[in-house]
């Protein structure tokens, strides 16, 4: 509806049929001698204020209003190390009809503070990488007998999206591959696991982590994991985790 309000004579009563409308209809009023709408019949007149004064009797209806449920519990934190997000929602139990009060906010959103001390150390942790080309069948370039072991731990790949790459970077024949926005895949071999049978920097998953080039002095970065693959080998000219 919209228009006069309902005071005057007449009303949904003395209205041909339909006398009632459902929804939102602006042609369903009663009309005075003049043809102006007087007074609405459609349901919707009951939130704009407009209905005639016989439209509770004569159309037998009544608004109901939205109910919803109780709130769900909020969700985990969306950042296991940092400021993150938690969600929480309800659902509607009765609809709004007639005319009724709309439904309130399904949704809430609020901040947190991720802080699981395992992953923590994992973003704290910053990976030292060179280029595939210094695996075991090459000469160790950082005298580490230890690493030339024969591997007895199966790889896994870790792929990132580089996010900063430094300028010292460009200097380097191999980091000057390591591109801003390209996506790497670094291998984890048995020889460089530590104790927890995974190689320091390996990341958290969706979450920004650091990277040092451990043949080019200054060049560094950050990327963010985007999956971590057991049992897997990186393509030639991909890096390594020392």
């Amino acid at each position: 509806g919209g228009g006069a309000g309902g005071s005057g004579r007449g009303g949904c009563g003395d209205r041909d049929r339909p006398k009632c409308c459902s929804g939102r209809n602006n042609g369903c009023y009663y009309r005075t001698d003049t043809g102006n709408p007087e007074c609405f019949c459609d349901t919707y007149c009951r939130r704009s204020g407009d209905c005639c004064n016989d439209y509770p009797r004569v159309c037998h209806i009544s608004a109901i209003d939205c109910l919803v449920g109780p709130w769900g519990s909020w969700s985990p934190c969306s950042s296991l190390c940092g400021v993150g997000s938690r969600n929480r929602s309800r659902q509607v139990s009765t609809p709004p009809r007639n005319g009724g009060k709309p439904c309130p906010d399904l949704k809430q959103r609020r901040g947190c503070y991720g802080h699981e001390p395992s992953r923590c150390h994992s973003v704290k942790e910053v990976a030292k990488i060179l280029p595939d080309s210094y695996t075991r069948t090459f000469k160790d370039p950082w005298k580490r007998p230890h690493l030339m072991v024969k591997e007895q731990k199966s790889s896994y790949c870790a792929y990132f999206r580089v996010k900063q790459v430094s300028g010292a970077c460009r200097q380097g024949a191999w980091t000057s591959r390591v591109l801003r926005d390209k996506s790497v895949c670094v291998e984890c071999q048995g020889e460089a696991m530590g104790s927890r049978d995974r190689c320091e920097g390996d990341g958290l998953q969706g979450t920004r982590t650091f990277w040092t080039a451990a043949s080019t002095p200054s060049c560094q970065g950050s990327w963010v994991r985007s999956s971590l693959v057991e049992n897997c080998r990186c393509p030639p000219h991909s890096l390594i985790f020392i």
